[in-house]
């Protein structure tokens, strides 16, 4: 049994602490901290006080702040769902007072719509010296995307060549316009280039310019659209054979029209404007006014499917699966009161925690998810309420 403390109180924390808090022969003691005290009081109120025994303002930009609170509390793991701009302070105060470490979206800075893993890949050597494990982008995708590949792999190919990770959302929410995670990043997410791998190299597209039409199980047909993503980074790094690997996200008409307009009048920008005598961010205030993603979950209906495409070589021959999951908004709701995209972040985090909690996935160094054993985690999936289906395919995906 270990202790373990969760920074951040959004809608995927919100998963986490209550998935957390239900397997108590793993978590034995649970404490939260972010920015706004508040929001953690309400978890622990949700989960219970005899589960999350301890609740902390914190500033996860400022990795002494953060090293101080670990201090005090002394956890086996810091379980990070704050904002990916965090990613590196809460790894430096980790090192610092040498805890494990897990989070679910790779690092990028606030000054620049980038993010890759570099920085923190470059933090390998320092955590593997102290004896301590970095789990990076254990959500769903990056996370479970990843894992998905790594049991294709393993179980149905002896070279894996193509790959294609989609992600839809058939969902209604009822909103105009509305993200279905922290809007500030989501919009920077997609508002960047497009951006895949083919023959060695990285190709850029233009923003939402490449459109497929695809039929996704238990859903039907959604327009999907080329994104950058970064597990495509870690995947062809660490599964050479990968010829192609590319990453397709469904949007609607009327969200990209609402996303087109806020771009024309510069509310997506995250350069800092003149107003009222101060500097604000417009991104930044555009969230504030948007809703808060968690709270959609009411009312949400329809479901999720995310999945991963893989072609490759089997005994000569080649073959194509689709590996995917399906969750249900309502569902969700009715288990933990968020809605299904939270959750599918939120409960992937808790099992890659449990595996290095109980030592099954536990390697010093910094590692991205498809660098362990998969078979164990697809395991979870389907127990803790992420079930997983393989479809064996006629024809490669579209090309």
């Amino acid at each position: 049994m270990s202790k373990v403390l969760i920074i951040g109180a959004g809608g995927v924390a919100g998963v986490v602490v209550q998935k957390c808090a239900g397997l108590p022969e793993v978590f034995s003691e649970i404490h939260l901290a972010s920015r706004t005290l508040s929001k953690c009081q309400a978890l622990q109120e949700k989960a219970g006080k005899d589960r999350v025994v301890g609740v902390y303002q914190v500033d996860a930009d400022d990795s002494a702040e953060v090293a101080e609170l670990i201090r005090g509390i002394n956890p086996s793991l810091v379980i990070n769902v704050a904002l990916p701009y965090q990613d590196l302070p809460i790894m430096d105060a980790c090192l610092e007072t040498g805890v494990h470490y897990l989070d679910t979206a790779n690092y990028e800075p606030k000054d620049e719509a980038k993010f890759e893993y570099s920085w923190q890949w470059a933090y390998q050597e320092r955590f593997k010296e102290k004896g301590l494990m970095a789990l990076l982008g254990a959500g769903f995708d990056p996370g479970v995307t990843n894992v998905f590949t790594a049991y294709a792999a393993k179980h149905y190919f002896d070279e894996v060549h193509y790959l294609d990770i989609v992600d839809c959302n058939g969902g209604d929410h009822g909103q105009a316009f509305a993200t279905n995670f922290n809007p500030e990043i989501n919009i920077r997410e997609i508002t960047q280039k497009g951006k895949y791998w083919e023959n060695g190299e990285w190709h850029e597209t233009d923003p939402i310019s490449v459109r497929k039409d695809l039929d996704y199980p238990n859903v039907g047909v959604r327009p999907s659209y080329l994104l950058f993503h970064e597990e495509l980074e870690s995947l062809v790094k660490h599964f050479p054979t990968i010829k192609r690997a590319r990453f397709w996200m469904t949007f609607g008409d009327e969200y990209l029209t609402h996303l087109r307009v806020l771009e024309n009048v510069g509310m997506t920008s995250i350069q800092p404007v003149e107003f009222d005598g101060k500097k604000i961010v417009p991104l930044e205030f555009l969230k504030a006014v948007l809703p808060n993603p968690g709270s959609l979950a009411e009312g949400y209906t329809g479901k999720t499917c995310i999945g991963t495409y893989v072609t490759g070589v089997k005994d000569g021959q080649e073959k194509t699966i689709f590996v995917y999951n399906n969750t249900d908004h309502a569902e969700t709701n009715k288990e933990v009161g968020a809605q299904a995209v939270s959750y599918t972040t939120g409960v992937p985090a808790m099992i890659g925690a449990s595996l290095m909690l109980q030592g099954k996935w536990m390697k010093p160094g910094v590692w991205n998810m498809e660098q362990f054993d998969p078979d164990e985690f697809m395991e979870c999936l389907n127990k803790y309420g992420l079930p997983w289906q393989v479809q064996e395919c006629d024809k490669p995906f579209e090309k």
